[in-house]
């Protein structure tokens, strides 16, 4: 293996809470040196000057959707697996509501197979298994079978309706060791909703999804959680009523963990209408949204109250990762009107940029608070034991440029789909390298 020596970068470690200047000696595939000033090294190492270049641990995904198998024309798990890379992200975590859907270890194990047979390497993919069988939410998979290693936990990623199946689903995983996660919504609330309840949805003439579609299922799981004592990640929290329970169940001591995906940090529901007053002032540049079935998501984007709160919900640790719930579809799929596009954006290639400009920059997160809940936090939330960067562990690393431009479009993009609001638009900021062994 090669010997690399980089000069000057600025390494952020959320492990150690470091940020600095350093120069740093990777070789056989390991992290060889950390240090202010790296002087002696072997003359056959590659040396490169990395001023304004971001060093950091590679990013984890705790959850998003797969195309494949069902739906390949969305997205085949190598297109996904490179999308992932391009995008700086070493681990993933699939949903299992694949056609067929991840519910049984026969299936499992197929998947498995492909992806060692595909010529990319990285990100490492990981799958959740299925709640319940085939994903439809109405009796249990058969979840002792599932629980091994080939799973980093339980998610059907869909909402589970009945109360009661939840309570034996927590009760029956609890000695099973698992990570479970639920999304709290009620579908009977939310109806036929496209965008969330409020004087924007209105003037829009969208119908409307309440908040309280989301926090009467998440007060109901979080009763569950204090019952049965099992640790659950809440996933997708798109409101600030929300991260008020949250904050309190924590305050009590339930064992729950959550994450908000990464365009509810971004934008609020003005930026459908394209207009920048209906955001609040933030991120102007949505004014060229107006409409964007891409924008149609599930959650639907919070008002600008909603997204005040989760921006310092991720600041104060209430919210543990930010997940890309990176959701591909066809062109002919989004090319609809607004409400009757199928919910849902790509995001793997796009998150780290949009993120880094639009939070640290402009002073909302340091750049240490954003790589934490990118890549330690979700890694936590997994179970998983979180990349550093430090002295004698495998380089699991990416190396970010956040100035080097480049357009959104299909030459650019590595997904197989394009389902997102920034297509055609310039972005600063790409991943110019990544190391994993």
């Amino acid at each position: 293996m090669s010997r690399e020596l980089l000069q000057n970068v600025r390494v952020l470690d959320p492990v150690s809470g470091s940020d600095r200047i350093a120069d740093i000696l990777i070789a056989e595939g390991n992290i060889k040196a950390v240090e202010e000033k790296i002087a002696e090294f072997p003359a056959d190492t590659e040396v490169r000057d990395c001023r304004g270049l971001i060093l950091g641990p590679g990013l984890t995904d705790i959850y998003s959707h797969s195309g494949e198998p069902g739906f390949e024309d969305r997205e085949t798990l190598e297109s996904l697996m490179q999308a992932a890379a391009a995008g700086g992200f070493t681990r993933v975590a699939i949903l299992p509501d694949t056609s067929p859907p991840v519910d049984n270890l026969a299936g499992l194990a197929l998947l498995q197979q492909h992806i060692r047979n595909l010529s990319i390497g990285l990100p490492r993919l990981y799958f959740w298994g299925a709640l319940t069988a085939g994903v439809k939410g109405q009796q249990m998979a058969e979840l002792g079978e599932l629980a091994s290693p080939a799973i980093v936990g339980f998610a059907d990623g869909l909402p589970l309706s009945n109360p009661a199946l939840v309570r034996r689903l927590l009760e029956y995983i609890q000695p099973l060791g698992k990570s479970v996660a639920l999304w709290p919504c009620d579908r009977t609330l939310a109806g036929n909703g496209a965008a969330r309840e409020g004087a924007v949805s209105v003037r829009l003439g969208l119908p409307g999804i309440p908040a309280s579609a989301e926090t009467s299922a998440l007060a109901a799981i979080l009763e569950l959680v204090a019952s049965a004592g099992t640790p659950v990640h809440i996933m997708r929290v798109s409101c600030a009523r929300s991260v008020e329970l949250i904050r309190d169940a924590k305050a009590r001591g339930l064992p729950v963990t959550a994450s908000v995906t990464w365009m509810h940090l971004l934008l609020n529901v003005g930026a459908i209408s394209g207009n920048s007053k209906d955001s609040g002032g933030k991120n102007a540049l949505t004014a060229s949204f107006g409409y964007d079935p891409n924008l149609h998501l599930e959650p639907p984007l919070g008002n600008l109250s909603d997204q005040l709160a989760l921006i310092q919900a991720v600041k104060d640790g209430v919210i543990d990762a930010i997940a890309i719930d990176h959701n591909p579809h066809t062109y002919e799929e989004k090319t609809v009107a607004f409400a009757d596009s199928p919910p849902g954006a790509i995001g793997l290639e796009l998150a780290l940029p949009l993120l880094w400009h639009g939070l640290v920059e402009t002073g909302e997160f340091s750049a240490l608070e954003l790589w934490r809940v990118l890549s330690s936090g979700p890694a936590v939330c997994l179970g998983q034991t979180p990349a550093t960067v430090a002295p004698g562990v495998s380089a699991e690393l990416i190396l970010f440029d956040p100035e080097m431009s480049w357009t959104v479009d299909g030459q650019s993009l590595k997904s197989r789909s394009a389902n997102t609001p920034w297509l055609g638009q310039q972005l600063a900021g790409k991943v110019v390298q990544t190391w994993i062994y």
